[in-house]
């Protein structure tokens, strides 16, 4: 071997090492970046999975709740919210500048409540069916632009709402539906009913609105698994106790709060509703919540 092959061969020897530290470095940083990759994305599913548990539900006593979503999004229930039972209606009312949905299950005054204040407050938009909200626009003054096509429906049928996060159902009930103002003779408000509201990355939570026990309320879980269920248990006027638990029988929820009792000295008492869930061999977890309460779901 010349002086020449021998330096041409160090030569080449020099440029692959050159070359294979090279490939090491690019590997090793492509390694690194695929690894920095992986873990933003098991970021991105615990912070998914998170979000799932953030929906919260408040409690204003009566039938009225506030539901806030996992993206923020806020619904009122029924938003009766100056009842009897709850001392600081009108704080909560004054602080309240985010609402994105107002949902009215029937007309009477102690669910249609302060929906018409607070929509003209925060532009909410008024879910309920057509004929309610009809009646709510020409009887009670709820502005015309915030009922609109998409937010209404009738019983079987479903809306999807506030980008596809929140989807609602609207269910039957065994009850009435009229609104009145200023003592003016009540008017007709359609047929009362509840809500199946399914949240994205959330819970699906039933509110019945104001109703006696009804067979149907079996087929509800056929449909759609009730993580949540929002019952009457007052009795008088709705289903008390006893009917109540046969409800929560029929409908099967993970968990049950009771709601309507505790005003116009209705009957049904948490007490007698838990009480009635025993007897009847009911598995749902009952949870009594305190005016003001959150729940994390």
């Amino acid at each position: 071997m010349n002086k020449f092959t021998s330096y041409t061969t160090v030569a080449s020897m020099n440029q692959w090492i050159r070359v294979w530290k090279n490939s090491f470095v690019i590997a090793t940083a492509l390694g690194v970046l695929i690894l920095a990759i992986a873990i933003i994305g098991l970021n991105d599913l615990s912070s998914n999975a998170q979000s799932a548990g953030k929906t919260q539900l408040q409690w204003y006593g009566q039938s009225a709740f506030k539901l806030t979503t996992p993206e923020g999004n806020v619904l009122l229930i029924d938003p009766w919210i100056e009842n009897p039972i709850n001392p600081d209606g009108k704080t909560i009312i004054a602080t309240l500048n985010k609402v994105d949905l107002i949902l009215v299950t029937h007309g009477h005054f102690d669910h249609a409540g302060n929906a018409v204040e607070i929509a003209k407050k925060t532009k909410a938009k008024l879910v309920s069916t057509y004929d309610l909200g009809q009646a709510m626009v020409h009887h009670s003054g709820y502005p015309k632009d915030l009922v609109g096509f998409e937010t209404q429906g009738n019983f079987g049928g479903e809306v999807t709402l506030l980008n596809g996060e929140v989807k609602v159902a609207y269910i039957p009930a065994v009850h009435s539906s009229s609104v009145a103002s200023d003592g003016s003779p009540a008017n007709f408000a359609g047929n009362p009913g509840g809500f199946l509201i399914s949240v994205k990355n959330g819970p699906v939570i039933y509110h019945t609105g104001d109703t006696d026990l009804f067979s149907d309320m079996k087929l509800i879980p056929q449909f759609r698994k009730v993580n949540l269920m929002l019952t009457c248990i007052g009795g008088q006027f709705t289903m008390g106790p006893l009917r109540a638990a046969e409800a929560v029988k029929l409908v099967n929820p993970s968990t049950v709060v009771p709601m309507h009792y505790g005003v116009f000295n209705l009957p049904g008492t948490p007490a007698a509703f838990s009480q009635a869930l025993q007897r009847q061999g009911v598995k749902s977890q009952m949870k009594v919540m305190k005016v003001g309460e959150v729940l994390k779901l």
